[in-house]
């Protein structure tokens, strides 16, 4: 087991055991404490996406509340997401500075970089699971309409090889392994085009700037309800409800294509129990209200709440399940 299997694994059990303790008294540590004056709500996205919307709906929906008087959202883009995960070393563990990432930059970005900048396991404490999602490809106009399918998309590629290109939100993250696989599962090199976030991807998808985007399958729904791009799969499962005419990978032949993401909420490591709790108990009753649930979904996102402990569980599982993908792809960051 490597470093993070093992060491990580303590870790995470020991501080699920320790908040488990405290489990009966959510609620009164919730209340615990005057409200802080104000809580940064760090995402490594730029505005527009899916994470900076997650963080301003749930800094709307605790800012006033005996959590906090106010919260702001600060958006760190680069590194792929690297450089918010990072500011949570050596941060306030007093609850006013938290985390939201997506999973691949803890569950995958520890099995690519020999020298990644944080411990994944360590350099964060889990608060609470925010939602989850599927993932979407689609093609813009830089695509002939007769393109359709993920087969005849391959197919097209293998024609173009000059135009064999995607973008994704972040190299080393789920969208960008979910292209390296369809074109593995067509027998073609599909080229990787990684942008800072989902937003300027899907910018450059709808000018004709690139041939394909994978990404959340949020980020697409209303330029494709416009008609100015074009579904071709989703990762989950089962149909997204937020694309519900759009067949799966599995669906299309692509039996082990099926991945969906989560967004979690994070303190810096060492965070104390009880504020972990607070800030657990601040963050679920946010993610509970309509406004939020109802504005999450217009960008594809299904609101869901966790203990730190499901969290913890949600995170280790997930990174144990990466680790064999990535080895089997062969991408590290210096590739």
């Amino acid at each position: 087991m490597s470093k993070y299997g093992r060491r990580g694994f303590v870790r995470a059990s020991g501080t699920a055991a320790a908040l488990a303790t405290f489990g009966s008294f959510i609620g009164r540590a919730t209340a615990q404490g005057a409200p802080l004056d104000n809580v940064r709500l760090i995402t490594g996205f730029p505005p527009g996406g899916t994470s900076d919307t997650l963080c301003r709906r749930i800094a709307e929906g605790i800012k006033g509340t005996s959590y906090t008087k106010a919260a702001i959202v600060e958006n760190k883009p680069g590194a792929g997401g690297q450089i918010a995960v990072q500011l949570m070393k050596g941060a306030a563990t007093d609850g006013s500075v938290l985390l939201q990432t997506p999973a691949s930059m803890l569950m995958i970005y520890p099995h690519i970089y020999k020298k990644l900048a944080y411990d994944a396991f360590t350099d964060v404490t889990a608060v609470t699971l925010a939602c989850t999602f599927d993932f979407g490809f689609c093609v813009g106009p830089a695509v002939p309409d007769n393109v359709k399918t993920v087969a005849e998309f391959l197919a097209w590629c293998k024609a173009n090889p000059d135009k064999a290109n995607y973008g994704s939100p972040a190299a080393g993250s789920v969208p960008h392994f979910i292209g390296v696989l369809l074109g593995q599962a067509g027998g073609i090199e599909l080229k990787h085009v990684p942008y800072r976030g989902s937003a300027p991807a899907v910018q450059d998808l709808v000018a004709g700037q690139i041939q394909a985007v994978s990404a959340p399958v949020g980020e697409f729904t209303q330029q494709a309800n416009a008609g100015k791009i074009r579904f071709l799969g989703v990762s989950g499962a089962t149909r997204s409800r937020f694309a519900p005419n759009v067949p799966t990978f599995a669906e299309q032949g692509y039996k082990d294509l099926v991945f969906s993401e989560w967004f979690g909420f994070f303190a810096p490591g060492g965070t104390p129990a009880p504020v972990v709790l607070r800030a657990n108990g601040a963050l679920r009753a946010a993610l509970a209200r309509p406004d939020v649930i109802e504005g999450l979904a217009v960008m594809g996102l299904e609101a869901k709440s966790s203990t730190p402990q499901e969290l913890a569980s949600l995170l280790k599982s997930s990174y144990d399940r990466w680790g064999p993908i990535v080895k089997k792809i062969g991408f590290t960051a210096d590739s």
